[in-house]
């Protein structure tokens, strides 16, 4: 009986713990979560130790070797040049002209003639001068006449003082000016300043050239030089006495020279200034206006680790980096290594840091390379 009673109060009870629960959502979830959680736990595990085994049985096979170009890096003399465009000038040309002008009667020179310096080139008409000078002579002989008898008389007291001095005055001032003509028309003769050649010919004979009017052109091709222009910011590349090479292209022809000379001024039209490059004829090859190309060394390094601008790749926060080829147990993998940019040129660049001489540069074939990639030469 007493047995009978316990029970019923027993079910009584888990009855009414059954009806608490129901009750609970919150409880009745939270046990729910804990126990999908131990399940997921359990199938994760064998999850791992079924991808273990699959892993032994199948492994991963590594993708192939990315065929590349090396270059192992050695130290090298850097040159950087600055090509610049120029022209040959004659130092020496000078146009002749007659002082007093008149029509010219004899032309002695052509175009393309060699003169000596005082050689005669042309003489002009003066015959106007001579007309001039024989009737001063005569002018003056009746001078000398009148004076020389005044004189007489002044010396033995006859006549006036005032006779003398204007026969006087009247003789010296028409030997003056027989002296200015005569000075004028040795001017008729027109000769060389300079030796060289006759470059152009201005005047015919015959025609009429007035005072400064060039007739001829001379030109000294001994004294040739090079002139060309360069932008200010190379003023701290150029000096006087550096060797730079001058290559004339008509003629197939490439000298090394001296800069002799810098420009003192910019040109405030392009910024530039002028140098010079004094050199030869070269037995008369070198004519003015002819083009010349001048290449100067602006930048010079010694044992540079100089490679090519193609090699370097970019991240996207900027670093610069270029791919090694490297062993590691036996195999060549690409290493990643970054570096620090020099002065560069065209194509190439010197490497300040991040590169040693010995290592072999990946300079082709690596753009879709990653870090550890196996490769091949």
């Amino acid at each position: 009986m007493k047995l009978n009673q316990t029970l019923l109060i027993l079910i009584g009870m888990l009855f009414i713990f059954s009806c608490q629960t129901k009750q609970d959502p919150l409880t009745e979830k939270k046990a729910s979560l804990s126990e999908k959680k131990t399940a997921l736990r359990a199938i994760q595990k064998e999850i791992d130790l079924l991808s273990k085994e699959i892993l032994k049985l199948d492994p991963p096979k590594e993708k192939s070797p990315v065929v590349v170009k090396i270059s192992t890096m050695q130290p090298n003399t850097f040159k950087r040049f600055i090509d610049l465009q120029g022209r040959v000038e004659a130092d020496d040309i000078v146009n002749v002209s007659s002082e007093i002008g008149g029509r010219i009667i004899s032309l002695t020179v052509k175009e393309g003639q060699a003169v000596r310096k005082g050689q005669l080139i042309a003489v002009t008409d003066m015959s106007t001068l001579e007309n001039q000078i024989a009737e001063i002579n005569n002018n003056l002989d009746m001078a000398k006449t009148v004076f020389e008898r005044q004189e007489r008389l002044w010396k033995q007291n006859i006549g006036s003082e005032i006779q003398y001095l204007q026969a006087k005055t009247n003789k010296e001032g028409i030997e003056k000016s027989l002296e200015t003509l005569k000075s004028q028309i040795k001017k008729k003769n027109v000769y060389a300043p300079i030796s060289g050649i006759v470059d152009k010919e201005f005047m015919k004979q015959g025609e009429t050239t007035s005072p400064g009017m060039p007739i001829v052109q001379i030109l000294n091709t001994s004294k040739i030089k090079v002139v060309a222009d360069a932008q200010e910011h190379f003023l701290k590349s150029i000096s006087i006495g550096d060797m730079v090479e001058v290559t004339f292209p008509a003629l197939g022809q490439t000298v090394n020279k001296k800069i002799s000379m810098i420009g003192r001024t910019i040109d405030p039209a392009n910024r530039t200034f002028k140098f010079e490059i004094e050199t030869n004829s070269m037995n008369g090859q070198l004519k003015p206006n002819l083009l010349a190309e001048v290449k100067i060394n602006d930048y010079s390094m010694e044992d540079a680790i100089v490679i090519p601008l193609d090699a370097i790749q970019e991240e996207v926060s900027g670093k610069k980096f270029v791919y090694l080829m490297v062993k590691k147990e036996g195999e060549n993998r690409a290493q990643k290594s970054y570096i620090e940019l020099g002065e560069s040129k065209v194509g190439e660049t010197i490497i300040s840091s991040g590169l040693n001489a010995g290592d072999n540069l990946i300079v082709a074939g690596g753009k879709n390379l990653s870090n550890g990639d196996l490769v091949t030469i």
